[in-house]
Protein backbone atom coordinates (compact mmCIF):
# COMPACT_ATOMS: atom_id res chain seq x y z
CA UNK A 1 0.00 0.00 0.00
CA UNK A 2 1.32 3.23 -0.63
CA UNK A 3 1.08 6.42 1.63
CA UNK A 4 1.60 9.66 0.74
CA UNK A 5 2.07 12.90 3.72
CA UNK A 6 2.72 16.59 2.86
CA UNK A 7 4.88 18.08 5.34
CA UNK A 8 3.93 21.88 6.22
CA UNK A 9 6.19 23.35 4.08
CA UNK A 10 4.95 21.08 1.01
CA UNK A 11 8.02 18.59 1.02
CA UNK A 12 5.90 15.58 0.10
CA UNK A 13 6.77 12.02 1.32
CA UNK A 14 6.28 9.13 -0.28
CA UNK A 15 5.84 5.68 1.54
CA UNK A 16 4.96 1.74 0.27
CA UNK A 17 6.03 -0.56 3.29
CA UNK A 18 6.95 -4.00 1.94
CA UNK A 19 7.39 -6.15 5.36
CA UNK A 20 8.33 -9.50 3.44
CA UNK A 21 11.83 -7.84 2.74
CA UNK A 22 14.73 -7.01 5.17
CA UNK A 23 16.08 -3.97 2.89
CA UNK A 24 14.85 -0.44 2.92
CA UNK A 25 15.51 2.29 -0.63
CA UNK A 26 15.45 5.72 0.49
CA UNK A 27 15.46 8.60 -2.41
CA UNK A 28 15.09 12.21 -1.86
CA UNK A 29 14.37 13.53 -5.20
CA UNK A 30 14.51 17.28 -6.16
CA UNK A 31 12.14 18.66 -9.42
CA UNK A 32 14.94 19.84 -11.34
CA UNK A 33 17.70 18.90 -13.88
CA UNK A 34 18.86 20.08 -17.70
CA UNK A 35 15.53 21.03 -18.40
CA UNK A 36 15.33 23.98 -16.25
CA UNK A 37 18.59 25.48 -16.88
CA UNK A 38 19.80 28.30 -18.63
CA UNK A 39 22.72 28.22 -21.15
CA UNK A 40 24.79 30.06 -18.95
CA UNK A 41 24.26 27.35 -16.06
CA UNK A 42 24.08 24.50 -18.29
CA UNK A 43 25.24 21.06 -16.34
CA UNK A 44 24.70 23.29 -13.02
CA UNK A 45 22.21 20.46 -11.62
CA UNK A 46 24.68 17.15 -12.35
CA UNK A 47 27.54 19.58 -11.01
CA UNK A 48 25.71 20.04 -7.90
CA UNK A 49 24.80 16.73 -7.39
CA UNK A 50 28.84 15.12 -7.84
CA UNK A 51 29.58 18.08 -4.89
CA UNK A 52 26.81 16.89 -2.23
CA UNK A 53 29.16 13.81 -1.68
CA UNK A 54 31.96 16.21 -0.97
CA UNK A 55 32.06 16.90 1.81
CA UNK A 56 29.33 18.68 4.67
CA UNK A 57 29.65 20.78 8.35
CA UNK A 58 30.13 17.35 10.01
CA UNK A 59 31.34 14.69 7.68
CA UNK A 60 34.37 15.05 4.90
CA UNK A 61 34.02 13.31 1.28
CA UNK A 62 35.32 9.93 2.67
CA UNK A 63 33.84 9.70 6.12
CA UNK A 64 30.12 9.61 3.76
CA UNK A 65 31.46 6.67 2.14
CA UNK A 66 32.42 5.38 4.83
CA UNK A 67 29.57 5.67 7.18
CA UNK A 68 27.51 3.76 4.05
CA UNK A 69 30.50 0.96 3.99
CA UNK A 70 30.16 0.33 7.53
CA UNK A 71 26.62 -0.30 7.68
CA UNK A 72 26.73 -2.59 4.70
CA UNK A 73 24.48 -0.16 2.09
CA UNK A 74 24.93 0.91 -0.89
CA UNK A 75 24.75 5.20 -1.67
CA UNK A 76 24.32 7.00 -4.98
CA UNK A 77 22.58 9.98 -7.18
CA UNK A 78 21.89 10.48 -10.65
CA UNK A 79 20.79 13.58 -12.69
CA UNK A 80 17.89 13.53 -15.69
CA UNK A 81 16.76 15.87 -17.79
CA UNK A 82 13.72 16.97 -14.96
CA UNK A 83 14.79 15.52 -11.90
CA UNK A 84 18.00 14.66 -9.59
CA UNK A 85 17.58 12.31 -7.29
CA UNK A 86 20.07 10.99 -4.01
CA UNK A 87 19.78 7.60 -3.08
CA UNK A 88 20.47 4.85 -0.72
CA UNK A 89 19.59 1.05 -0.27
CA UNK A 90 20.16 -0.37 3.78
CA UNK A 91 18.98 -3.23 6.02
CA UNK A 92 15.69 -1.61 7.50
CA UNK A 93 17.48 -1.38 10.58
CA UNK A 94 19.91 1.36 9.29
CA UNK A 95 17.22 3.02 7.53
CA UNK A 96 17.50 6.32 9.95
CA UNK A 97 21.49 6.27 9.95
CA UNK A 98 21.08 6.79 6.09
CA UNK A 99 17.82 9.31 6.34
CA UNK A 100 20.44 11.08 8.43
CA UNK A 101 23.45 10.90 6.06
CA UNK A 102 21.21 12.59 3.46
CA UNK A 103 19.34 15.00 4.96
CA UNK A 104 22.99 15.90 6.15
CA UNK A 105 24.31 16.27 2.08
CA UNK A 106 20.86 18.05 1.51
CA UNK A 107 21.02 20.88 3.70
CA UNK A 108 24.88 20.95 4.99
CA UNK A 109 27.26 20.46 2.11
CA UNK A 110 29.56 23.47 2.50
CA UNK A 111 31.06 23.55 -1.10
CA UNK A 112 34.78 23.60 -0.28
CA UNK A 113 36.45 25.67 -3.14
CA UNK A 114 39.72 23.51 -3.38
CA UNK A 115 36.54 20.27 -3.71
CA UNK A 116 35.26 22.26 -6.27
CA UNK A 117 37.88 22.45 -8.53
CA UNK A 118 38.80 18.74 -7.84
CA UNK A 119 35.47 17.73 -8.58
CA UNK A 120 34.83 20.31 -12.02
CA UNK A 121 37.90 18.72 -13.08
CA UNK A 122 36.49 14.93 -12.35
CA UNK A 123 33.24 16.25 -14.45
CA UNK A 124 35.15 17.55 -16.95
CA UNK A 125 36.83 13.87 -17.45
CA UNK A 126 33.41 12.27 -17.19
CA UNK A 127 32.51 14.92 -20.45
CA UNK A 128 35.23 13.61 -22.25
CA UNK A 129 34.69 10.12 -21.83
CA UNK A 130 31.34 10.50 -22.67
CA UNK A 131 32.28 12.28 -26.23
CA UNK A 132 35.11 9.09 -26.85
CA UNK A 133 31.96 6.88 -26.53
CA UNK A 134 30.30 7.54 -29.65
CA UNK A 135 27.15 5.58 -29.11
CA UNK A 136 26.22 7.45 -26.26
CA UNK A 137 27.30 10.91 -27.78
CA UNK A 138 24.97 10.22 -30.72
CA UNK A 139 22.05 10.32 -28.03
CA UNK A 140 23.23 13.59 -27.01
CA UNK A 141 22.88 14.80 -30.07
CA UNK A 142 19.56 13.41 -31.04
CA UNK A 143 18.02 15.52 -27.95
CA UNK A 144 19.28 18.88 -29.69
CA UNK A 145 18.36 18.12 -32.93
CA UNK A 146 14.77 17.16 -31.59
CA UNK A 147 14.26 20.23 -29.49
CA UNK A 148 17.08 22.53 -30.91
CA UNK A 149 17.94 25.40 -28.81
CA UNK A 150 15.30 24.43 -26.17
CA UNK A 151 16.39 23.36 -22.65
CA UNK A 152 15.14 20.30 -23.12
CA UNK A 153 17.41 19.49 -26.16
CA UNK A 154 20.71 20.71 -23.15
CA UNK A 155 23.22 17.74 -22.60
CA UNK A 156 22.44 16.69 -19.07
CA UNK A 157 26.89 16.97 -18.29
CA UNK A 158 26.85 20.71 -19.72
CA UNK A 159 30.07 22.00 -21.11
CA UNK A 160 33.80 22.60 -20.06
CA UNK A 161 33.32 26.26 -20.92
CA UNK A 162 30.12 26.38 -18.29
CA UNK A 163 31.78 24.40 -15.69
CA UNK A 164 35.11 26.01 -15.87
CA UNK A 165 32.68 29.53 -15.37
CA UNK A 166 30.81 27.92 -12.48
CA UNK A 167 31.65 29.23 -9.35
CA UNK A 168 30.78 28.96 -5.39
CA UNK A 169 28.05 31.22 -5.61
CA UNK A 170 26.57 30.15 -8.28
CA UNK A 171 25.96 26.35 -6.65
CA UNK A 172 24.66 27.93 -3.31
CA UNK A 173 22.08 30.60 -5.59
CA UNK A 174 21.12 27.41 -7.55
CA UNK A 175 19.90 25.30 -4.40
CA UNK A 176 18.27 28.16 -2.57
CA UNK A 177 16.45 28.70 -5.32
CA UNK A 178 15.40 24.78 -7.10
CA UNK A 179 16.04 22.71 -4.10
CA UNK A 180 12.83 23.75 -2.72
CA UNK A 181 10.17 22.72 -0.63
CA UNK A 182 7.68 22.25 -3.18
CA UNK A 183 10.04 20.32 -5.49
CA UNK A 184 11.64 17.82 -2.93
CA UNK A 185 10.07 14.77 -2.62
CA UNK A 186 11.19 11.89 -0.12
CA UNK A 187 10.14 8.33 -0.91
CA UNK A 188 10.49 5.19 0.88
CA UNK A 189 9.76 1.35 0.05
CA UNK A 190 10.79 -1.64 2.08
CA UNK A 191 10.58 -2.79 5.57
CA UNK A 192 10.01 0.81 6.62
CA UNK A 193 10.77 1.17 10.80
CA UNK A 194 8.62 2.63 13.07
CA UNK A 195 9.21 6.26 13.40
CA UNK A 196 10.70 6.61 9.99
CA UNK A 197 7.85 8.81 9.31
CA UNK A 198 8.76 11.19 12.42
CA UNK A 199 12.39 11.01 11.00
CA UNK A 200 11.80 12.82 7.68
CA UNK A 201 9.27 15.10 9.49
CA UNK A 202 12.10 16.45 11.69
CA UNK A 203 15.12 16.92 9.04
CA UNK A 204 12.74 17.95 6.15
CA UNK A 205 9.67 19.86 7.49
CA UNK A 206 11.44 22.98 9.22
CA UNK A 207 13.68 24.76 5.83
CA UNK A 208 11.66 27.14 3.39
CA UNK A 209 13.24 28.76 0.50
CA UNK A 210 12.25 30.60 -2.70
CA UNK A 211 11.93 29.00 -5.96
CA UNK A 212 13.60 30.88 -9.28
CA UNK A 213 12.60 29.94 -12.38
CA UNK A 214 15.84 29.97 -14.86
CA UNK A 215 13.89 29.79 -18.03
CA UNK A 216 10.33 30.37 -19.36
CA UNK A 217 7.84 27.44 -18.61
CA UNK A 218 6.57 26.53 -22.20
CA UNK A 219 6.62 23.33 -23.59
CA UNK A 220 8.90 22.65 -26.97
CA UNK A 221 8.21 22.35 -30.50
CA UNK A 222 9.72 19.27 -32.15
CA UNK A 223 12.30 20.51 -34.87
CA UNK A 224 13.34 17.56 -36.43
CA UNK A 225 16.83 18.82 -37.06
CA UNK A 226 20.19 16.79 -37.87
CA UNK A 227 23.32 17.17 -36.65
CA UNK A 228 26.22 15.22 -37.26
CA UNK A 229 29.99 14.54 -35.61
CA UNK A 230 32.88 13.49 -37.79
CA UNK A 231 34.84 11.56 -35.56
CA UNK A 232 37.78 8.50 -36.30
CA UNK A 233 35.15 5.60 -35.29
CA UNK A 234 35.03 2.15 -36.25
CA UNK A 235 31.61 2.82 -36.58
CA UNK A 236 28.82 5.23 -37.72
CA UNK A 237 26.48 5.83 -34.70
CA UNK A 238 22.93 6.86 -36.04
CA UNK A 239 19.49 8.35 -34.44
CA UNK A 240 16.19 8.66 -36.12
CA UNK A 241 13.88 10.66 -33.92
CA UNK A 242 10.06 11.19 -33.99
CA UNK A 243 7.82 13.67 -31.58
CA UNK A 244 6.37 10.82 -28.95
CA UNK A 245 4.34 10.74 -26.21
CA UNK A 246 4.05 13.20 -22.92
CA UNK A 247 4.70 11.30 -19.37
CA UNK A 248 0.95 10.08 -18.65
CA UNK A 249 -0.45 10.06 -21.86
CA UNK A 250 -4.04 8.34 -21.99
CA UNK A 251 -1.92 6.35 -25.15
CA UNK A 252 1.72 5.83 -23.58
CA UNK A 253 0.57 1.95 -23.37
CA UNK A 254 -0.40 1.65 -26.91
CA UNK A 255 3.29 3.59 -27.56
CA UNK A 256 5.19 0.70 -25.07
CA UNK A 257 3.93 -2.61 -26.69
CA UNK A 258 4.68 -0.69 -30.38
CA UNK A 259 8.09 -0.21 -29.23
CA UNK A 260 8.28 -3.56 -27.70
CA UNK A 261 7.26 -5.12 -31.56
CA UNK A 262 9.49 -2.46 -33.49
CA UNK A 263 12.52 -2.46 -31.81
CA UNK A 264 12.67 -2.95 -27.99
CA UNK A 265 13.09 -6.52 -27.56
CA UNK A 266 15.21 -9.28 -28.70
CA UNK A 267 12.45 -10.53 -30.79
CA UNK A 268 11.83 -7.44 -32.21
CA UNK A 269 11.40 -6.41 -35.91
CA UNK A 270 14.35 -3.97 -35.94
CA UNK A 271 16.62 -6.56 -33.93
CA UNK A 272 15.23 -9.82 -36.17
CA UNK A 273 16.02 -8.28 -39.74
CA UNK A 274 19.09 -6.15 -39.33
CA UNK A 275 20.84 -8.43 -37.07
CA UNK A 276 19.67 -12.04 -36.76
CA UNK A 277 18.30 -12.16 -40.86
CA UNK A 278 21.14 -10.22 -42.27
CA UNK A 279 23.86 -9.56 -39.70
CA UNK A 280 24.25 -5.85 -40.38
CA UNK A 281 25.01 -4.54 -36.68
CA UNK A 282 25.33 -5.80 -33.45
CA UNK A 283 22.96 -3.05 -32.05
CA UNK A 284 19.77 -1.91 -33.48
CA UNK A 285 16.93 -0.70 -31.21
CA UNK A 286 14.15 1.56 -30.85
CA UNK A 287 13.03 3.41 -27.27
CA UNK A 288 10.32 6.54 -26.30
CA UNK A 289 11.56 8.88 -23.71
CA UNK A 290 8.77 10.96 -21.98
CA UNK A 291 8.95 14.19 -19.98
CA UNK A 292 6.43 17.02 -19.11
CA UNK A 293 4.66 17.60 -22.32
CA UNK A 294 6.67 16.03 -24.85
CA UNK A 295 8.21 12.86 -25.78
CA UNK A 296 10.57 11.33 -28.55
CA UNK A 297 10.30 8.29 -30.32
CA UNK A 298 14.04 7.23 -31.54
CA UNK A 299 15.66 3.97 -33.46
CA UNK A 300 19.54 3.50 -32.97
CA UNK A 301 21.86 1.43 -34.74
CA UNK A 302 25.96 1.23 -34.81
CA UNK A 303 27.02 -0.54 -37.99
CA UNK A 304 30.14 -0.17 -40.65
CA UNK A 305 29.86 3.10 -42.65
CA UNK A 306 30.00 1.22 -45.79
CA UNK A 307 26.81 -0.57 -44.91
CA UNK A 308 25.12 2.45 -43.45
CA UNK A 309 22.95 3.01 -46.23
CA UNK A 310 21.32 -0.53 -46.56
CA UNK A 311 21.19 -0.41 -42.68
CA UNK A 312 19.18 3.12 -42.70
CA UNK A 313 16.90 1.82 -45.99
CA UNK A 314 15.98 -1.83 -43.85
CA UNK A 315 15.17 0.28 -40.59
CA UNK A 316 12.98 2.49 -42.60
CA UNK A 317 11.57 -0.05 -44.67
CA UNK A 318 10.78 -2.31 -41.64
CA UNK A 319 8.96 0.74 -39.97
CA UNK A 320 7.61 2.19 -43.09
CA UNK A 321 5.30 -1.82 -43.06
CA UNK A 322 4.72 -1.67 -39.53
CA UNK A 323 3.03 2.07 -40.18
CA UNK A 324 1.18 0.88 -43.21
CA UNK A 325 0.28 -2.97 -41.98
CA UNK A 326 0.12 -2.26 -38.20
CA UNK A 327 1.28 -5.20 -35.42
CA UNK A 328 -0.60 -8.77 -35.29
CA UNK A 329 -2.51 -10.22 -32.59
CA UNK A 330 0.06 -12.40 -31.33
CA UNK A 331 2.76 -9.33 -31.03
CA UNK A 332 0.65 -7.79 -29.30
CA UNK A 333 -0.24 -10.69 -26.95
CA UNK A 334 3.66 -11.38 -26.51
CA UNK A 335 4.47 -7.82 -25.99
CA UNK A 336 1.69 -7.52 -23.17
CA UNK A 337 3.39 -10.68 -21.38
CA UNK A 338 7.05 -9.07 -21.21
CA UNK A 339 5.57 -5.80 -20.45
CA UNK A 340 3.37 -7.02 -17.29
CA UNK A 341 6.22 -9.73 -16.24
CA UNK A 342 9.06 -7.04 -16.43
CA UNK A 343 6.52 -4.48 -14.40
CA UNK A 344 6.08 -7.56 -11.99
CA UNK A 345 9.82 -8.52 -11.71
CA UNK A 346 10.30 -4.96 -10.64
CA UNK A 347 8.36 -5.54 -7.25
CA UNK A 348 11.13 -7.39 -6.59
CA UNK A 349 13.65 -4.32 -5.86
CA UNK A 350 13.19 -2.14 -3.43
CA UNK A 351 15.31 0.30 -5.38
CA UNK A 352 13.05 0.00 -8.28
CA UNK A 353 9.72 0.52 -5.99
CA UNK A 354 11.19 3.42 -4.45
CA UNK A 355 12.44 5.16 -8.21
CA UNK A 356 9.02 4.47 -9.26
CA UNK A 357 7.39 6.74 -6.57
CA UNK A 358 9.69 9.54 -6.91
CA UNK A 359 9.03 9.14 -11.11
CA UNK A 360 5.48 9.29 -10.40
CA UNK A 361 4.98 11.63 -7.53
CA UNK A 362 7.31 14.40 -9.97
CA UNK A 363 5.55 14.06 -13.00
CA UNK A 364 2.25 12.66 -12.49
CA UNK A 365 1.63 13.84 -9.21
CA UNK A 366 -0.57 10.04 -8.57
CA UNK A 367 0.36 6.52 -8.06
CA UNK A 368 -1.34 3.66 -9.78
CA UNK A 369 -1.71 0.29 -8.14
CA UNK A 370 -0.56 -2.86 -9.96
CA UNK A 371 -3.75 -3.93 -10.85
CA UNK A 372 -4.45 -0.26 -12.27
CA UNK A 373 -1.18 -0.78 -14.63
CA UNK A 374 -2.02 -4.33 -15.75
CA UNK A 375 -5.72 -3.04 -16.79
CA UNK A 376 -4.39 -0.48 -19.00
CA UNK A 377 -1.91 -2.72 -20.65
CA UNK A 378 -4.79 -5.14 -21.01
CA UNK A 379 -7.07 -2.38 -22.47
CA UNK A 380 -4.52 -1.97 -25.55
CA UNK A 381 -5.49 -3.34 -29.07
CA UNK A 382 -4.03 -3.97 -32.37
CA UNK A 383 -6.09 -0.73 -33.68
CA UNK A 384 -4.90 1.55 -30.67
CA UNK A 385 -1.67 0.52 -31.83
CA UNK A 386 -2.04 1.30 -35.47
CA UNK A 387 -3.48 5.00 -34.22
CA UNK A 388 -0.11 5.38 -32.33
CA UNK A 389 2.05 3.99 -35.48
CA UNK A 390 -0.12 6.71 -38.07
CA UNK A 391 0.61 9.55 -35.37
CA UNK A 392 4.15 9.11 -34.69
CA UNK A 393 5.35 7.76 -38.15
CA UNK A 394 3.83 9.98 -40.37
CA UNK A 395 5.61 13.17 -38.95
CA UNK A 396 9.15 14.64 -40.44
CA UNK A 397 12.45 13.26 -38.21
CA UNK A 398 15.54 14.17 -36.69
CA UNK A 399 18.69 13.12 -37.71
CA UNK A 400 21.84 12.25 -35.57
CA UNK A 401 25.06 11.04 -36.61
CA UNK A 402 28.14 10.11 -35.21
CA UNK A 403 30.82 9.08 -37.94
CA UNK A 404 33.93 9.57 -39.78
CA UNK A 405 31.97 11.02 -42.46
CA UNK A 406 32.32 14.78 -43.16
CA UNK A 407 28.35 15.14 -43.49
CA UNK A 408 24.81 12.97 -42.81
CA UNK A 409 24.52 11.22 -46.72
CA UNK A 410 21.75 12.44 -48.72
CA UNK A 411 20.03 9.87 -48.71
CA UNK A 412 18.87 10.00 -44.80
CA UNK A 413 16.23 12.38 -45.60
CA UNK A 414 14.70 14.11 -42.71
CA UNK A 415 10.85 13.89 -44.13
CA UNK A 416 11.09 10.05 -45.47
CA UNK A 417 7.63 9.36 -43.52
CA UNK A 418 5.81 12.12 -45.26
CA UNK A 419 3.14 9.93 -47.46
CA UNK A 420 4.59 6.69 -47.31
Amino acid sequence: MIEKYTLKNGVRVIIEKIPTVRSVALGVWIGTGSRFENKEWNGISHFIEHMLFKGTTTRSAKQIAEAFDQIGGNVNAFTSKEYTCYYARVLDEHAPGALEILADMYFNSVFDEQELAKERNVVIEEIRMYDDTPDDLVHDLIAKACYENDPLGYAILGTEDVLNGLKRDDIVRYIEGRYTPDQTVITVAGNVPDGLLEEITRYFSGYERTPIQLIEDRTPDFTAGSIWRTKETEQAHLCLSFPGYSVGHEDIYSLILMNNVLGGSMSSRLFQEVREERGLAYSVFSYHSAFKGAGTFTLYTGTATKQLEEVYNVMIDTTARLRQHGITEDELHKGKEQLKGSLMLSLESTSSRMSRLGKNELLLQRHLELDEIIRLVEAVTVHSVKQVTDRIFTNPMAVALVSPLETIPDYIKGDVFVGR
